[in-house]
């Protein structure tokens, strides 16, 4: 059986992709950041998140792989993608085929002089 999370933005599978296929593993964890492209990524923002699923998946060493564990990464991820939105390091794709705007309102910047 494959495990796995999936949040708005954040999906962990517990296998790994062979000919374009998954094939579950226990062993390793893939990552899919922003299926939907929903937001606009640069280098630095998806660097930090492999950083912090890197972390996150180092403290539940030892632990078993459940799917209860696998969600509750998925979730603080999702809660760390927010907070990359909310700071400005990343934005909403406002070309996205989707536009759902889960993690808050875009913020719009307003042109004081265009008042």
């Amino acid at each position: 059986m494959l495990l796995k999370s999936t949040t708005r933005h954040i999906r962990i599978f517990a296998g790994v992709i062979e000919d374009n296929e998954l094939v579950p593993d226990d062993q390793v964890l893939t990552l899919d950041i922003d299926p939907d492209n929903e937001l606009n990524w640069n280098d630095t923002a998806v660097q930090q998140i492999y950083r912090k699923f890197d972390d996150l998946v180092e403290s539940c060493s030892g632990e078993d792989l459940t799917e209860y564990n696998l969600r509750r990464i998925g979730s603080d991820l999702e809660h760390f993608v927010r907070s990359l939105l909310q700071s400005g390091q990343i934005s909403y794709n406002l070309g996205s085929r989707v536009n759902n705007y889960s993690l808050g309102l875009p913020r719009v910047d307003i042109d004081p002089e265009a008042q």
